[in-house]
């Protein structure tokens, strides 16, 4: 397990309980809508409000802790910030894989042929993972 209380405090949020188990959570599924964690956590605290898991998320998103991972026809995800890296989705099982790829040279092209300057990508690759094509 990392050390969250550390985490929370070099990006100046304190440690609260509820931050610390919505970390824990995070941690251990490596990507989680907020229905599924939200029923995590109530299973520690019982009266948290789904309001609260948003509060909590939102700072830790603004104090660059997690970050939100859009997926096509599906809620978003969240994740503990990590270094860049996408994502490849399973439309059977929804499975999440984290990939490292080099997009320098995609980013470049666009940069040059359109002429825009390129300051964040993200990018969700979605199809059938291996253990689902071979479950068929």
């Amino acid at each position: 397990m990392k050390d969250f209380t550390t985490l929370l405090r070099t990006h100046n949020l304190k440690a609260t309980p509820q931050r610390l188990i919505i970390l824990e959570n995070i941690y251990n599924d490596g990507h989680i809508n907020i229905d599924n964690l939200f029923d995590k956590v109530k299973q520690t605290f019982n009266s948290i409000s789904l309001a609260t898991i948003y509060k909590n998320i939102n700072a830790m998103i603004d104090n660059s802790i997690l970050t939100e991972v859009k997926l096509p026809n599906t809620k978003s995800v969240y994740e503990i910030i990590k270094q860049k890296h996408y994502h490849l989705l399973c439309n059977n099982c929804q499975s999440i894989t984290d990939i490292e790829i080099d997009t320098s040279s995609i980013i470049n092209d666009i940069s040059s042929r359109y002429h825009f300057q390129v300051d964040k990508s993200d990018l969700v690759l979605s199809g059938i993972c291996q253990k689902c094509l071979l479950d068929n």
